[in-house]
């Protein structure tokens, strides 16, 4: 067996094949599915914040618990720069409009921790600002657990090679490149800077009533597997009951349609 081989032979415990992920996937979201069900019955609020490196896999995470659940209860809210009105507002008021109400799960696509993390280390905000935000922000998260909201934040880990070699991807997949933002490359050799920010953050905001989970995202099928499996542990809930579904027979041909010169759609696959 040559070198190559042998190293491929190493690494195939750590490898997890598609038709493994897509199973566990496949039973994790039937688990959503009841969870979804218990959230509308019992009015739930829950929202779920997810930071983390550039690149690190965030919004495929998201995409992965949001996929067959409901949008009408499973809201994604990613937030666009402020504008120039939201920038007069006190800092939290336009997250606040966005949280959830019973029977909603909010899912935080970036959050109010943007002020900790690339405002701060980008220069969108002065250290001034930063300190108060660390200092109030374990408060305002007090309330809402108090409100009877159940707050789970996620900081999702990525080493500097691994996430070097994803950004790289972005500019060479056509289907990526929206992904690689002006600010991705600004930020690129900001790493130490982003290191100290987190750090420092999870010192002022890593609370008995609203804790930060991290994930190690240097496998993305990993990481949302792990995730959705932390995220159902988070929020105990229970299977309801439900009718066995039948559909009735069908009638069909007591109605001639008319023949109408539909615009049709080109079939070209």
């Amino acid at each position: 067996m040559d070198k190559h081989k042998k190293q491929k032979a190493s690494d195939a415990p750590d490898e997890l094949s598609k038709k493994e992920y897509n199973k566990a996937l496949r039973e994790l979201h039937e688990e959503m599915v009841k969870l979804q069900l218990w959230v509308q019955h019992k009015g739930l609020k829950v929202a779920i914040v997810f930071e983390g490196r550039d690149g690190a896999g965030k919004g495929g995470t998201i995409k992965a618990i949001t996929e067959r659940v409901s949008p009408r209860v499973f809201r994604v809210v990613a937030l666009p720069a402020p504008t120039e009105r939201e920038k007069s507002q006190m800092y939290m008021q336009r997250y606040i409009r966005h949280f959830p109400a019973a029977g909603e799960v909010v899912i935080f696509d970036r959050s109010w921790y943007n002020r900790a993390g690339v405002e701060r280390v980008m220069g969108f905000c002065d250290e001034e600002q930063v300190e108060r935000f660390l200092n109030e922000v374990p408060l305002v998260e007090r309330a809402m657990v108090d409100s009877g909201i159940i707050l789970i934040k996620y900081w999702l880990e990525v080493s500097p090679e691994e996430q070097e070699r994803r950004l790289n991807d972005r500019i060479d997949d056509g289907r990526k490149i929206w992904k690689l933002s002006p600010m991705d490359l600004k930020s690129f050799d900001r790493w130490d800077d982003y290191t100290k920010a987190r750090d420092e953050m999870f010192q002022s905001t890593d609370t008995a009533w609203a804790p930060w989970f991290v994930a190690n995202s240097e496998n993305k099928k990993k990481v949302r597997l792990n995730v959705i499996t932390h995220l159902l542990s988070q929020i105990p809930y229970e299977e309801l009951p439900h009718e066995k579904v039948s559909f009735p027979k069908r009638k069909i041909g007591e109605y001639e349609p008319v023949n109408y010169p539909f615009r049709r759609v080109p079939e070209k696959f």
